[in-house]
C-alpha cells in the first residue's frame, strides 16, 4: 500500500504561519508581566543610575553615557534572548506544548524563528530607549551611521544568546530554567564589563572576560564609537560566531533527544 506524502510547503505558506507563530510568541509574551516589566524596566533603570548618573558627575559631558549606552544596551539586548529561549522553551517542553509542535505539519524552524524574532523585538524596544535617553539627558552625540551600527550590531548579537538559551531549555526542566539562566545571564552580564566599564576591572577580570561572549558583542559595540579594548574586531566576530555553533550543535543533540522521547 501506498502512503501519499503530505505536499512541501510553499514558501507563501511558510511566511504566513512563521507570522501567525511569531503573533502567538508576542502576545503570549505581552501577557506574562513578570517577564515583560523586570526586561524592558531594569536595563532602562540601570542606564539612568549608572550611566546618566555617571555622565553627570564626570564632568566630560556625553562620554560615560555613551560608552554605558552601548553596554547596558547588549545587556538589555541578550536578556530576552536568554529567557526567550532558556525558560520559555523549556516551560513549552514541560507542558508538551513543544512535543505538538513537532508532530504538527507545522515547520519546527517556525516555532524557533518566531522566538528569535520576538527577542529581537524586545530588544530593539530596549535599545531604542536607551538611544532615546542617551542623546536627550546624557548629551550623547553619534552620527547616523554610528547609531545604525550599534542598533544593527545589538540586534545580530542576540543570536548567540539564542542559541545559549535554546540548549538551556533544552537541557532544563521549567522549573529550574529561570533559575539557571539568571545564574548563567547576571554573573556573565557583571564579568564582561556591561554594568561597569572593563578597564576599571582588575587585570585578572579583564583577561576573564574574554571567554564569555556579551564581552565580544560589547567590545563589538563599543568599537563603533572608538571606546573599546582595542582587539581587532573580527577576533569579537569569530568569537560570537563560535558560540553560536557551539551552542547550536548542543542544542541540535538535545533536540534529538526531545524529540525520541516522544
Amino acid at each position: 500500500m501506498n502512503i501519499s506524502q503530505p505536499a512541501p510547503l510553499s514558501l507563501a505558506r511558510r511566511w504566513t504561519i512563521l507570522q501567525l507563530e511569531t503573533k502567538t510568541e508576542l502576545v503570549k509574551t505581552f501577557r506574562t508581566p513578570a517577564f515583560v516589566i523586570p526586561a524592558l524596566l531594569f536595563p532602562v533603570m540601570f542606564y539612568v543610575f549608572f550611566g546618566l548618573l555617571f555622565n553627570a558627575i564626570g564632568g566630560h559631558p556625553g562620554n560615560a553615557a555613551k560608552y554605558m549606552m552601548a553596554t547596558y544596551a547588549v545587556f538589555g539586548g541578550i536578556g530576552p534572548a536568554l529567557f526567550s529561549f532558556g525558560a520559555d522553551v523549556a516551560s513549552d517542553k514541560d507542558k508538551g506544548i513543544l512535543s505538538l509542535k513537532l508532530v504538527s505539519p507545522m515547520p519546527v524552524s517556525s516555532y524557533f524563528a518566531a522566538r528569535i524574532f520576538t527577542a529581537m523585538l524586545f530588544a530593539l524596544i530596549i535599545i531604542m530607549s536607551l538611544f532615546t535617553l542617551g542623546a536627550v539627558f546624557g548629551e550623547v552625540t553619534m552620527t547616523h551611521q554610528q547609531w545604525f551600527l550599534t542598533l544593527v550590531t545589538v540586534l545580530s548579537g542576540t543570536l548567540p544568546f539564542c542559541a545559549m538559551g535554546l540548549f538551556i531549555g533544552l537541557s532544563v526542566s521549567a522549573k529550574a530554567a529561570p533559575a539557571i539562566v539568571n545564574i548563567v545571564y547576571l554573573p556573565m552580564a557583571f564579568l564582561s564589563g556591561l554594568w561597569v566599564p572593563i578597564h576599571l576591572f582588575p587585570a585578572s577580570l579583564e583577561m576573564l572576560a574574554n571567554v564569555f561572549p556579551a564581552y565580544h558583542l560589547a567590545q563589538l559595540t563599543l568599537a563603533i564609537q572608538g571606546n573599546d579594548s582595542g582587539a581587532p574586531w573580527y577576533l569579537h566576530v569569530a568569537a560570537l560566531v563560535a558560540y553560536t555553533l557551539i551552542f547550536l550543535g548542543l542544542s541540535v543533540k538535545q533536540f534529538k533527544r526531545v524529540d525520541n522521547r516522544h
